[in-house]
């Protein structure tokens, strides 16, 4: 059956995602079903929810962009 390669739910997942991960998933779920949908929003909405960007600090346009690259979204 061809279309069994989609049956993969997650095909380029290593592991399973750790918490921060997920909080850091739900947060940006939750900014942008706020109706808040560039990244300017996406950086103002995390820093409302209190969702510190790595080193404990707020988020900005430069870290967020940067951390969704390391996490290879």
């Amino acid at each position: 059956m061809k279309d069994q390669q989609y049956l993969v739910k997650n095909q380029t997942r290593q592991a399973e995602p750790t918490a921060y991960e997920r909080k850091l998933a739900g947060a940006i779920e939750e900014v942008f079903g706020s109706g808040r949908h560039d990244l300017e929003g996406l950086v103002a909405g995390l820093n409302d929810l209190g969702v510190l960007a790595p080193g404990g600090k707020q988020w900005t346009e430069e870290s967020i962009a940067a951390e969704i690259k390391r996490l290879g979204a």
